[in-house]
């Protein structure tokens, strides 16, 4: 990339890069897909791309978090600013359809106004659409797709993959689906996606050799230019999940190998370098500024819908920066103008998924209900209804999480509980059913046991510890987790930018110190460890669901936070 930062600004001012604001007033007074969507087509290479839907097919409600605190250098920066601090970085008006994309400003009525997003055969519509104005347009999908829902589970990720082949994805990479074992990945990527999708990830190796497990990248031709999509899948699939899913493979960020297909793809002539990537936008702003020879990484992971691309300087010119939201609420557009063999000019737009003013396509919208009519009865069971809004985004807690953690000290008869920092998971509004399916959204994992066990003192601290350190390292090489562990019945405080070991202080169990030496109950789901077992959690919650009909609005039990007074990752 050769733009100077004068010519950065030009671009990104140029009308929205759609030839009128998003936030003019005539689309804010009539959304529709005529003006929401309108985006001309610009130069001659051409990506669309979509990441996290964690296998949501119908349209849903998605809160993004109040709480998205940066460390160290990312203090400030994006990907970690929330509300009213976004907004203002990416010059979108509060109170439009895009705030309401963006932030979680107004949840409630702004849901209400604007309705559900997502939804397959919504996005299908928007493909569509980019793809007819848009000769050869590659549609990349960012992973995270075969889990995240019931039927997901049940068909062992059948659902998402005859979904994403109806779609027309072109290139995949992969986190979640790694849990789904070794044996069915390659089953689906060698039967059900030969000849039509490429599955790429440079960093997964055999662990004998060090084989490539899948194909690195894959150059195609786009309106005559050659064009390399490599692939990074997420790099600490056996830390954050099983192991024992893939237990003969080994992945890693690995610089120094992607530095090395950046420069083979080159070599054989591709003009156009995209890095599709499921390492999280902290880490992708990283790798962007020690690999040269890359034009856009577009990522996924860490669930940032951001607005704008990040331009990142590196030893050879600048890399595109880009993270595209989760749940299906987002299409990311990136148009480039290649001349005399690189490029030269780009556009980028984000675009919010909204259903309501995207007719549903409607061979998808086919497929989908063939899809989930074996499941309907049990997808829609009512369990009860909340009261309150549901959500699980956040660093800390969400209402959601907050509920699970609920049920289960209740229901293990347990005097701590800790739910994992999932970031996975829909949303309800206030006075709404809470369904099968909604919990299923929440829960949906090949290794949701439920447990309870006895743990010292000292033996909580080093676990908050540990994911405090996942999550809050100012080194995002070493950042490899999700949000913080949600945690019931105790409290604690924690200091992000302290050291590894120091974060986590004042541990309370009903307004007692917590020490190191006794011995606490401490309910679970979702344990890493071969061999695990214990009731499916959805089971246990559906159980305490049922057993209450009406569900109150959740307290959040969240940390005491000790110095990050003023930081834009945070509402005021």
């Amino acid at each position: 990339m050769g733009l100077n930062r004068r010519e950065f600004m030009q671009v990104m001012g140029i009308a929205a890069a759609g030839g009128m604001p998003l936030d003019a007033p005539e689309v804010l007074a009539a959304p529709s897909a005529d003006r929401l969507y309108d985006l001309p087509r610009f130069g001659n290479v051409h990506f669309l791309h979509f990441t996290d839907c964690h296998a949501q097919l119908k349209p849903v409600y998605f809160r993004e978090p109040s709480v998205n605190l940066g460390v160290g250098d990312a203090v400030g920066r994006v990907p970690h600013l929330v509300g009213e601090h976004l907004l203002k970085s990416a010059g979108v008006r509060p109170g439009t359809p895009q705030a309401h994309a963006f932030t979680c400003l107004n949840f409630e009525k702004a849901a209400a106004s604007y309705g559900k997003v997502g939804g397959f055969a919504h996005l299908s519509t928007l493909v569509k659409r980019m793809k007819a104005s848009r000769p050869g347009a590659l549609l990349l999908d960012g992973g995270d797709t075969w889990q995240g829902s019931a039927t997901a589970l049940w068909t062992r990720g059948q659902d998402m993959v005859d979904a994403c082949l109806a779609l027309g994805v072109d290139v995949m990479t992969a986190h979640w689906e790694m849990t789904l074992g070794d044996a069915r990945v390659k089953e689906i990527v060698e039967k059900d996606f030969k000849g039509k999708v490429d599955f790429v990830a440079q960093n997964i190796k055999s662990a004998d050799f060090g084989d490539q497990v899948f194909p690195p990248y894959v150059i195609k031709e786009m309106n005559g230019v050659p064009v390399a999509v490599i692939g990074q899948a997420f790099p600490y699939t056996p830390i954050a999940n099983p192991r024992y899913f893939v237990p003969e493979w080994t992945f890693g960020i690995q610089d120094e190998n992607m530095q090395k297909m950046v420069d083979e793809a080159r070599g054989k002539g591709a003009k156009v370098v995209v890095v599709l990537s499921h390492n999280g936008m902290d880490v992708d702003l990283k790798m962007a500024s020690r690999v040269r020879g890359i034009d856009a990484i577009m990522g996924g992971h860490t669930h940032d819908g951001v607005p704008q691309p990040v331009l990142v300087s590196n030893a050879g010119g600048r890399t595109l920066v880009t993270n595209a939201g989760s749940n299906g609420k987002f299409l990311g557009v990136l148009d480039f103008e290649v001349r005399d063999g690189k490029v030269s000019d780009f556009r980028y737009k984000l675009l919010p998924v909204f259903s309501r003013f995207l007719p549903a396509d409607k061979e998808m919208d086919a497929l989908i209900t063939r899809i989930r009519a074996p499941y309907e009865a049990k997808l829609g069971e009512k369990l009860a209804l909340t009261e309150g809004t549901l959500y699980r985004r956040g660093n800390f807690n969400g209402t959601f999480d907050q509920l699970i953690v609920d049920a289960l000290l209740e229901a293990k008869g347990a005097e701590i509980a800790f739910s994992p920092g999932f970031r996975w998971g829909t949303s309800l509004l206030p006075d709404s059913p809470v369904t099968m399916e909604q919990l299923m959204d929440q829960t949906a994992t090949t290794y949701s046991y439920s447990t309870l066990t006895e743990m010292s003192g000292a033996t909580i601290k080093t676990v908050l510890e540990d994911v405090a350190d996942n999550l809050f390292n100012p080194d995002p090489y070493y950042q490899q987790g999700g949000d913080m562990v949600r945690v019931g019945g105790m409290s604690y405080a924690i200091e992000p930018a302290a050291k590894m070991g120091a974060r986590i202080q004042d541990m309370r169990l009903n307004g007692k110190p917590i020490e190191g030496d006794r011995k606490y109950k401490v309910a679970g789901w979702a344990p890493v460890a071969e061999g695990a077992s214990g009731e499916p959690v959805w089971d246990v919650v559906a159980g305490w669901l049922r057993s209450r009909k009406v569900v109150g609005t959740r307290k959040l039990n969240t940390p005491r936070l000790i110095g990050v007074q003023g930081n834009p990752g945070m509402l005021a």
